[in-house]
């Protein structure tokens, strides 16, 4: 990743793990001008499949694990910084066997209005880039048949404006400009990555 960089365990849905996150980053860097949150997992069932347990794992690592890193980074977290969420377009569409995925990423987006809010008197700027179809491992990690990954992927790819999912780079030029002062006069804003595909809808 470059000179400089560093890295650091912590496990979002271990408490312990979050709790002594601020003192882990404390050993290498005495603040954080950037905070990306975007630790997920996207699990899927239809709604009269969902178990608990597959409820819990979409809000444990997608809302509460980013709430309570979050507010537990804060202390580091200076005036005129950035956070970025990472939400997804589902959050606003009806897609079925997404309902517990979605209902985690909308808490995130509502997150981000709520902290937009509650830290512009620090001049801490909170924003949300919702993706659309990205080209990234997680599709492999669904446990859905290579056919019919290939046969889901070409339905969704016919339906973007721009013919092609999207490529990590795009969510990380997102994230760049939030994370700049270029975005130095926006907060409370998602931004979505999607190729188009939400004006189709």
């Amino acid at each position: 990743m470059g000179k400089g960089a560093f890295g650091i365990l912590s496990d979002v849905v271990n408490m312990a793990d979050i709790i002594s996150l601020p003192e882990k980053i404390k050993a290498v860097s005495s603040q954080i001008d950037v905070l990306f949150v975007n630790a997920g997992i996207a699990s899927f069932a239809a709604f009269e499949q969902t178990s608990e347990e597959l409820f819990d794992s979409n809000f444990n690592v997608n809302f509460k694990g980013a709430f309570f890193t979050i507010q537990n980074l804060l202390q580091l977290i200076p005036s005129e910084s950035s956070i970025i969420l990472n939400a997804t377009v589902l959050a606003r569409w009806g897609f079925e066997t997404s309902s517990a995925y979605s209902a985690s990423k909308a808490a995130l987006l509502s997150l981000c209005k709520t902290l937009a809010i509650e830290l512009a008197n620090k001049q801490i700027r909170v924003n949300a880039i919702s993706p659309g179809p990205i080209n990234t491992p997680i599709y492999s990690k669904m446990d859905i048949p290579a056919a019919q990954l290939k046969d889901f992927a070409a339905s969704v790819q016919a339906k973007i404006p721009m013919n092609r999912f999207g490529a990590s780079e795009d969510i990380g030029n997102a994230a760049l400009f939030f994370a700049s002062s270029e975005s130095s006069f926006v907060t409370g804003t998602e931004l979505r990555v999607d190729g188009g595909k939400s004006i189709t809808f």
